[in-house]
């Protein structure tokens, strides 16, 4: 009897070990994460890592002192402040080579970090399907600061592509509103040409047919044209190089390659009524040469360089762009560019453009269990942003901002060691940018108006060039032209069989309008075959996704509301 007892003993003892390590395991992520990590004073101790997958690292080849991708100083700060080290473990170069790292990786090929950011939604969907990322509802009521969740409230289409019969499974990338576009024109040809600013698509016309006719450079050739933009891939970068100012001047908040919601029915802008009359015009000037000759061969960063080697006189893009230009004020002799306000529409109207609210979603191992350590780390990474905590001014002195004779300077080679570049320490952390809440340049437009530079973010404006802040603070002034794409779903299954054959046929049918290679009827034809060969159907499936995606009221289970 004894044995019996005994036996039982022992099999008791190996049931109980079996029960406290299937516990520990439960409490352990993807990279190990040791459970016993305490949070005491907004530190861990001990310290554990949290694995991310990148889809690329933009400091390389230049980090600075002997510093690499997993040791540098932001992963320090964190560890020594937070007691969370952050490692890449997944890295990507393009998003061609990233998607594909995170598909071996949902095979097992590679090992699935705590922590993915994912670009693309057809990869957002499939992540989902596969059961191997984390269903996070009650973690964001739970764990997001408050100060979070009031961005997050802002922003809640954002969840559209994570949400899955009522469980999220993702959540947006510092949602913001960003920056809108900009006319950048050559400043001294207006003037040389007696010339305003266009404001209409009349006046737009006359400037670059004065652009192109009129000799505004004084050389005595023939050698500049008025309008240079990107016609290789989408009549619709939303982001520089951009014609669809011209399109919305005659098609109104129905932009090409974007999905709107009209009247409680997302439609589809590249086949909407007034984009016939917006290639006829394009058609028109391609033929008078006042557009790009190459714009069918040409990407969004090639269309620049026509304007920074001074052969065009206008371009369109977020304000930023005037940094990837403005070199034509140093390699020209009285070259000046000046940021304007996009034209009325034929109506009078202003003319909409393409919103992004975020870059991707925010995904998570199903086995990773420290989000409430994320969160307090995603929410220190915002001190940037609110210029407050550890990060008023940057993430590091010496790195992305420094201190010279008490004061700030966001100059790199005005720094105690100088640099060529600041270091994108904010995008050593999560993602590839740093999170914002300025909105399309809400700084710039308060600095515009009296603001007092105090403030890290402020300060940062402040020391850009007056064009640039000339375009941000437009852009804050017209950010209601600004329209997210309503549909930021995955592919619907029609999509996933002929929207590649859909797409193609509207980018060659455009782009044979303009070049004059087919007539504009072409376009009628165009909107027929759309509908026959698919797009009804995906027109269908995007507006059950559309209704399916707000059916249950995520936001109030994610305490957002």
């Amino acid at each position: 009897m004894k044995k019996r007892t005994d036996l039982w003993k022992m099999v008791s003892i190996v049931m109980l070990s079996t029960i406290l390590v299937a516990g520990c395991s439960k409490g352990e992520s993807a990279s190990e994460t040791a459970p016993a990590s305490v949070l005491k004073d907004g530190k861990y101790d001990p310290p554990f890592t949290i694995t991310i997958a990148k889809q690329q690292d933009e400091n390389a080849g230049k980090y600075i002192n002997g510093e690499t991708l997993n040791d540098n100083v932001l992963t320090r700060w964190g560890e020594q402040n937070l007691g969370i080290k952050i490692q890449t473990t997944l890295l990507g170069g393009d998003a061609s080579q990233y998607n594909t790292k995170l598909r071996l990786a949902l095979t097992g090929s590679e090992k699935l970090p705590d922590v993915l950011p994912v670009y693309d939604t057809m990869l957002v969907n499939d992540l989902i399907e596969s059961g191997q990322v984390k269903e996070i509802t009650e973690d964001i009521s739970t764990y997001m600061p408050e100060r979070i969740k009031e961005i997050y409230k802002q922003y809640p289409t954002t969840f559209n592509p994570v949400v899955r019969e009522g469980k999220v499974y993702g959540m947006a990338i510092a949602p913001n509103l960003t920056e809108g576009e900009v006319m950048l024109i050559r400043q001294d040809w207006l003037d040389k040409l007696n010339m305003k600013a266009p404001t209409t698509i009349e006046e737009f016309e006359q400037v670059i047919a004065a652009f192109t006719n009129e000799d505004p450079d004084g050389n005595g050739k023939k050698d500049t044209y008025g309008f240079t933009f990107s016609g290789k891939d989408s009549y619709n970068t939303g982001w520089v190089s951009d014609p669809v100012m011209i399109f919305s001047a005659y098609t109104g908040k129905h932009l090409p390659r974007q999905w709107h919601n009209d009247n409680g029915k997302l439609t589809y802008g590249s086949v909407a009524d007034g984009n016939k009359e917006a290639l006829a015009k394009l058609r028109d000037w391609y033929a008078k040469g006042y557009l790009n000759k190459e714009l069918a061969t040409q990407g969004a960063w090639d269309a620049l360089s026509d304007f920074t080697e001074g052969k065009a006189g206008i371009i369109i893009g977020r304000p930023w762009l005037y940094d990837s230009v403005k070199d034509v004020e140093k390699n020209v002799e009285g070259a000046q560019i000046s940021a304007y306000p996009t034209i009325q529409g034929v109506n009078g109207d202003k003319t909409y453009q393409s919103a992004q609210l975020n870059d991707g979603v925010f995904m998570f191992n199903k086995d990773f269990q420290n989000m409430e350590a994320f969160f307090l780390y995603y929410d220190k990474m915002y001190d940037a942003a609110f210029s407050t905590g550890d990060f008023k001014y940057g993430y590091a002195q010496g790195y992305d901002y420094d201190i010279v004779n008490e004061e700030v300077t966001f100059d790199p080679t005005k720094f105690n060691t100088p640099l060529e570049a600041v270091q994108g320490v904010g995008k050593m952390a999560f993602t590839k940018n740093t999170p914002s809440v300025d909105g399309p340049g809400q700084s710039y437009y308060d600095l515009a108006n009296g603001v007092k530079a105090d403030t890290g973010v402020l300060i940062q404006s402040a020391s850009k060039d007056q064009t640039t802040q000339d375009g941000y603070r437009i852009s804050y002034e017209n950010r209601d032209v600004l329209l997210p794409n309503e549909f930021n779903g995955p592919p619907t299954p029609t999509m996933q069989n002929v929207w590649e054959q859909l797409t193609t046929m509207e980018q060659e049918t455009f782009t044979k309008i303009i070049y004059g290679n087919e007539p504009l009827e072409a376009f009628d034809t165009f909107v027929k075959q759309w509908h026959e060969k698919g797009g009804d159907t995906v027109i269908e499936e995007v507006n059950d996704w559309y209704n399916q995606a707000s059916e249950t009221d995520v936001m109030t289970l994610m305490n957002l509301k």
